[in-house]
């Protein structure tokens, strides 16, 4: 018998996962990452950590099931996205990875904000004007994410920017073809090929802001402004299809589909239709819908991102994220010790009827769709004499459930379509009052299927179409297994009069670290 192997690298911790084709877990194995926190703001993670980590959970997940190599058929590969590594041909990193959750190049991306309208005032003019006949053509969608542009600090863009202009010879190796850029999928596959392949896939390209998801290329007016030497960067294959093959386990396995973490988890969930939504709750927490085979622009300060590409067809989605989900139930333990265990906040939130008021602004390292505020921060507000810690505890499963109501409101304008059915998954996802908060507030069904490793699901299903191991989609979707189904419950009335005051309790928090 054979199976698929899903390496999931998030930003926690690295999975591998193996499948059957009834998609039932064999074996997994998992290894966590160290957080580098150098200054406020930062945060760094070990790129040979992570590279050395994922051949030890690789090779134990073999070891768990009493596999060898020959007995997968293929890799899949999923990994935390917009975390960028630089590193020479010999294959040595000159900088720690810059993750995802980084804020340094916050001044970079105000200073390139100021400098692209300044740009577009004199290129462009009225640009209401020129939108309204174009609003459905490439053009158009292009047009309007150009009008609503932001850089995002949390993007590759900036972060290669910041490494090429403060790493020591950085810029000479890459002006001499020296040097190699390139998220955590493509460190991973340069690795495993023997630095055979520098490659990455649509999904992971586009959720860099290097890459143009339009003309599906890379964004030359972008690495102009930034001043990054197009050379660096990786070549961009098809989410399932060739990434070479690795011998780190013994034998040769081929290297079948690479994708980002959260189209990954949009697969994996079977989101394939226009208007199909899912929500990680991870270390943050990321919304997703599939707006179909045609880019799609946000007027509303979304990400317009390539789903996947696969067989000469790309899929199209609009995503929200809210940084700091997982983390907050973390800060209760780790920082306040007011609960014991991540597990222990479902129980706690449940314990008490409401907050009594109490608001949690979840923006530790600012604030991302659709305010985008890197100088944001957090904030606990409507404290009185009342209020205990499971109250606080309530606010913080509320605040991240909030957040959500935030990016759901701005896609359902964005896409035209009300939002019915999410389906939720991730770490988080397993507590039940955060599910059942998040159908109340959201006013929508929401489903939790039994596999709870949805990314590593989805990478593993796109390595096993594309070696021939799965023989469809609709296969994949019969699989799919729902374990538990949320209603909303919350009277209309209530649900506007918590979220008014969310509204101006978020306010608050905007703005607050200036430096």
């Amino acid at each position: 018998m054979k199976y698929v192997m899903a390496l999931d690298c998030g930003t926690t911790g690295i999975r591998a996962i193996i499948f059957d084709k009834e998609c039932n877990i064999v074996s997994k194995a998992y290894a966590p990452l160290t957080q580098i926190f150098p200054f406020p703001g930062y945060c760094e993670q070990d790129a040979e950590e992570i590279w050395r980590k994922c051949v030890d959970v690789m090779k134990k997940s073999l070891a768990n099931a009493k596999l060898k190599a020959g007995d997968i058929e293929a890799i899949g590969i999923t990994t935390q996205r917009s975390t960028s590594v630089i590193w020479d041909i010999d294959g040595k990193p000159l900088h720690n990875a810059i993750t995802w959750q980084d804020t340094r190049a916050a001044n970079i991306c105000s200073k390139m904000d100021r400098h692209m309208k300044i740009r577009m005032v004199r290129g462009i003019g009225k640009i209401a004007q020129a939108i309204k006949p174009l609003h459905r053509s490439v053009a158009g969608a292009k047009l309007v994410t150009a009008a609503n542009l932001s850089f995002n600090p949390a993007s590759s863009l900036a972060h290669l920017k910041w490494l090429l202009d403060n790493v020591g010879g950085a810029r000479e190796k890459a002006r001499k073809g020296e040097l190699l850029f390139g998220t955590v999928d493509t460190w991973l596959v340069w690795k495993l090929t023997g630095g055979r392949v520098h490659a990455t896939d649509y999904s992971n390209a586009s959720a860099t802001a290097l890459y143009d998801p339009f003309s599906l290329k890379w964004n030359k007016m972008f690495l102009n402004l930034f001043d990054i030497p197009e050379g660096i960067l990786p070549e961009v294959r098809e989410t399932a299809g060739e990434f070479g093959t690795t011998k780190v386990l013994g034998e040769e396995i081929e290297i079948k589909s690479v994708v980002a973490d959260q189209q990954a988890a949009l697969f994996g969930e079977g989101c394939f239709k226009p208007g199909e939504v899912k929500c990680t709750h991870g270390t943050g927490s990321f919304i997703d819908m599939n707006v179909g085979g045609k880019a799609r622009a946000s007027r509303h300060k979304l990400l317009p991102f390539i789903a996947w590409r696969i067989n000469g067809k790309t899929s199209y989605m609009l995503e929200g994220m809210a940084n700091t989900t997982g983390a907050a139930i973390q800060w209760l333990v780790e920082n306040l010790g007011i609960i014991g265990s991540v597990e222990e906040s479902e129980e706690m939130a449940s314990s008490v009827e409401s907050s009594e008021g109490v608001y949690f602004v979840p923006a530790f390292s600012g604030l991302t769709t659709p305010y985008w505020d890197a100088h944001a921060r957090g904030i606990v507000i409507g404290l009185s004499r009342k209020t205990r810690k499971e109250h606080i505890v309530r606010a913080v499963l509320e605040g991240i459930v909030y957040r959500c109501k935030d990016i759901m409101a701005a896609m359902e304008k964005d896409a035209g379509i009300k939002i019915k059915i999410v389906r939720a998954n991730g770490g988080a996802a397993r507590n039940n009052f955060l599910l059942q908060f998040m159908a109340d507030m959201l006013n929508v069904r929401v489903e939790r299927q039994r596999v709870s490793e949805v990314s590593a699901l989805g990478a593993a299903f796109m390595a096993g179409l594309a070696s021939g191991y799965w023989e469809s989609r609709e296969e994949l979707i019969e699989k799919r297994e729902v374990e538990k189904i949320f209603e909303p419950k919350m009277e209309e009335k209530r649900r506007q009069y918590m979220y008014e005051k969310w509204r101006k309790a978020v306010k608050r928090a905007f703005a607050w670290h200036e430096e």
